[in-house]
């Protein structure tokens, strides 16, 4: 399963007002991203946030399309929450509040995988 990971510019000396943010979390409706006619494109399997000093990532371990998996974030309410509360925090403004301001922002924070692994990619004993 690949992983994304975007990055947030935050301001340093408030991981607290972050964690707290993040603690409140609505998830996503469904892990389950369709397509306009109703099909699955992808999937969310798990997510993560790490933060230190000025940085914070957001790992996603997701299924199928990337693209399809940041439409459907930029839709969900508890996203759209998670986003106006961190903007405070930012030391860079985010353009999140449309889909498309969504995904060219999450395009643009997305870090370049250079190596994954896992223990179900290998062969079964």
């Amino acid at each position: 399963m690949p992983f994304a990971a975007i990055t947030y510019d935050i301001k340093a000396g408030h991981e607290k007002e972050i964690s707290e943010i993040f603690g409140n979390f609505r998830r996503v409706n469904s892990p389950i991203v369709r397509d306009g006619a109703g099909g699955e494109t992808a999937r969310i399997l798990s997510t993560a946030v790490f933060i230190r000093d000025a940085t914070m990532v957001r790992v996603i371990e997701y299924e199928g399309d990337l693209d399809a998996v940041a439409r459907h974030m930029a839709t969900q309410p508890g996203v759209r929450e998670v986003e106006e509360k961190l903007a405070p925090y930012l030391s860079r403004p985010r353009t999140t509040d449309t889909v498309e301001g969504f995904v060219a922002t999450f395009r643009r924070s997305l870090l370049t995988c250079m190596a994954q692994m896992s223990v179900r990619d290998l062969p079964a004993a």
